[in-house]
């Protein structure tokens, strides 16, 4: 029984595969789970993963930054492969036509025929479901609202990077590399299993109402009545020509039972206007939020989770772009990595992350034991 996390540095993609398969001879992969630096050819890199492993089922994306064996990487291929004693089954499926359609009902038929099973009556305690999606795409929320309507199982992820070029992010499935797509997975393990959604942040007193907006852009007009630059800026104390510089530090949180679901700002817009990285609907409330310290929020999360579940054979980390800049800005990059030394990790940097919707600033682990 094992899960392996690997990765290569090579400098092409079928040099990255095989020396990937070379790391897992004489294991049986069943299921692979892979995230690509971007600067790799996409198409040849898909090929090349599904030429190495041709009995597994595969999926992956493009990132900004990976993680894996405690590093945090670039221009690297990370890889995490489950055998069939660990994972008892798992389905695929590809929604295609992100920003034109909305195929999840498709994608969760065929998942329908494989488990020979309604997707609301499987047992969200047996199941859970990876998606990676296009991070340029925009439309991460309707995806996740579809999928919220049609079952009861947890599918969580991140949305694919390009290294910060902002010009085309891919997802892998079948051989295949997709944009303008979401690759989804329906894994049934044999271990068990939780998934955790964390951030670091406190938050302020300060509770903003959206009172106008393009929910479609992700664009915010007005908070409370007013142009929403000049809301914020007085929230964090500081003039509209500066107060960008907390856009990372000070985002704004949808607040559920407590808990922070992080809306980060983007840029301030022409007549006040705020865009944001998730979307925000007119009506919603959101508290001004303060930065905490990731590392220290991040080791105290792994270890209350090691003392909870004893043995973690496998964790597969989504991890916000926006944390990966505040810890290079911090010199504490590579400290992050290590807190993963002794656990079978693999990850990447998300240009955002999906638990029960989209969001931002957020890291979303998956926990084997």
């Amino acid at each position: 029984m094992a899960i392996k996390p690997i990765y290569s540095t090579e400098t092409s993609p079928e040099r990255n595969a095989a020396d990937l398969a070379a790391q897992l001879s004489g294991f049986s992969a069943r299921f692979i789970l892979f995230f690509a630096s971007s600067n790799f050819e996409p198409a040849a890199l898909g090929t090349a993963m599904q030429k190495q492993f041709p009995t597994a089922e595969i999926i992956g994306c493009t990132t900004a930054g990976e993680l894996a064996a405690g590093k945090m990487l670039k221009d690297s291929v990370a890889a995490m492969a489950f055998d069939a004693e660990t994972l008892e089954d798992v389905a695929i499926g590809v929604v295609q036509n992100l920003r034109t359609e909305n195929q999840v009902p498709q994608v969760f038929a065929a998942f329908e025929k494989h488990t020979g099973q309604k997707m609301m009556a499987l047992d969200f305690n047996q199941y859970v479901g990876l998606v990676l999606i296009d991070g340029l795409s925009g439309v991460e929320e309707k995806v996740m609202d579809k999928i919220g309507d049609l079952t009861n199982i947890l599918f969580v992820g991140g949305s694919a990077g390009d290294d910060l070029k902002m010009k085309a992010t891919y997802v892998f499935a079948g051989g295949k590399a997709y944009t303008d797509a979401a690759v989804l997975a329906l894994l049934k393990p044999k271990v068990g299993f939780e998934v955790v959604k964390t951030q670091s942040f406190r938050t302020l007193d300060k509770v903003f109402t959206a009172t106008r907006v393009n929910e479609d852009q992700r664009v915010v007009f007005e908070f409370d009545g007013e142009p929403a630059s000049e809301a914020y800026a007085r929230a964090v104390g500081l003039p509209i020509e500066e107060a960008n510089s907390q856009f990372f530090g000070q985002p704004l949180g949808l607040m559920v039972d407590g808990e922070p679901y992080v809306r980060a700002p983007g840029q301030f817009l022409q007549e006040g206007a705020m865009m944001f990285f998730c979307q925000i609907k007119e009506g919603m409330e959101l508290s001004l939020l303060q930065a905490t310290d990731i590392l220290e929020d991040t080791r105290a999360l792994v270890q209350a989770k090691k003392e909870k579940l004893g043995q973690i054979s496998g964790l597969i980390n989504f991890h916000c772009l926006a944390r990966t800049v505040v810890l290079e800005q911090q010199k504490q990059l590579e400290e992050y990595g290590r807190i993963f030394t002794d656990i079978p990790t693999v990850g990447f940097c998300t240009y955002g992350e999906q638990y029960l919707g989209h969001m931002s600033e957020t890291s979303v682990m998956v926990f084997f034991t």
